[in-house]
């Protein structure tokens, strides 16, 4: 690439849910105090994304006051039968009244060589820019479908964060991610871990081929993608962008 590719956004919300998969085992959720990396990920591609190439998020700013709810919902029964309950009550605790700035560049799939005509990084870029400012392409989750949030522009570093004086914060050992076949080349899901720590409000994300704490989970079968056929042209798409 000949260029940085580095984008910029803010993300809001009234709630978000960025799941501890250690409270999920009996059927309730609670919140990371944080995003996780995967989590920003999926956001960063709610606002654009190709299966050309591959967003890392590089950090993201903390701006409001870390914050807790906890609610009690009603959750979908999957169970039947005569033992299963007729209801069931769960607790979920949410982070409440969220802003984070986020900063986040793309690289190519090396994955993906059907792709490699696709591989124009300006107008790639041109659309990102343009998607940010029009609040993302597909709607914006923070963390679950019932968290809805809402992008901006932003450049980061601006404005005044709740943590800018707090030289640094620790997280313990969080969720990073998940590698896929279609990112890693590899037919296997794995799963990433990492530990956390904020600095002025900042946290630094370590990339994904960074992480260390890496476990495999199962066999998973790499997606394929051709141009004309699951994916659209960039070109194609760059012309419908600007004329929408």
């Amino acid at each position: 690439m000949q260029k940085a590719n580095r984008v910029a956004y803010q993300v809001w919300g009234e709630y978000a849910l960025f799941s501890d998969p250690l409270t999920r085992v009996g059927g309730e959720k609670s919140t990371y105090p944080i995003p996780t990396y995967q989590a920003l990920v999926g956001i960063t591609e709610s606002i654009y994304w190709k299966p050309t190439f591959i967003w890392y998020i590089d950090r993201v700013r903390v701006m409001n006051p870390i914050r807790m709810q906890t609610k009690g919902v009603k959750p979908i029964l999957y169970a039947h039968g005569p033992n299963a309950a007729a209801n069931t009550l769960s607790y979920y605790t949410y982070l409440y009244k969220v802003r984070y700035q986020v900063e986040a560049h793309f690289e190519w799939n090396p994955n993906m060589p059907d792709l490699a005509p696709d591989r124009n990084e300006d107008k790639h870029f041109q659309i990102a820019q343009r998607m940010i400012k029009r609040g993302g392409r597909r709607d914006i989750f923070l963390g679950t479908r019932e968290c809805q949030g809402y992008v901006e522009p932003c450049t980061f570093g601006e404005g005044r964060g709740a943590y800018d004086q707090t030289p640094e914060l620790g997280f313990g050992m969080m969720y990073h991610g998940f590698n896929y076949p279609s990112d890693t080349g590899r037919e296997k899901l794995e799963l990433r871990l990492w530990r956390p720590a904020m600095a002025y409000g900042i946290i630094n994300f370590m990339l994904p081929y960074q992480c260390t704490e890496v476990r495999e989970l199962c066999d998973w079968e790499k997606e394929s993608f051709m141009l004309r056929r699951n994916c659209q042209p960039v070109e194609d798409l760059c012309r419908d962008v600007i004329q929408a």
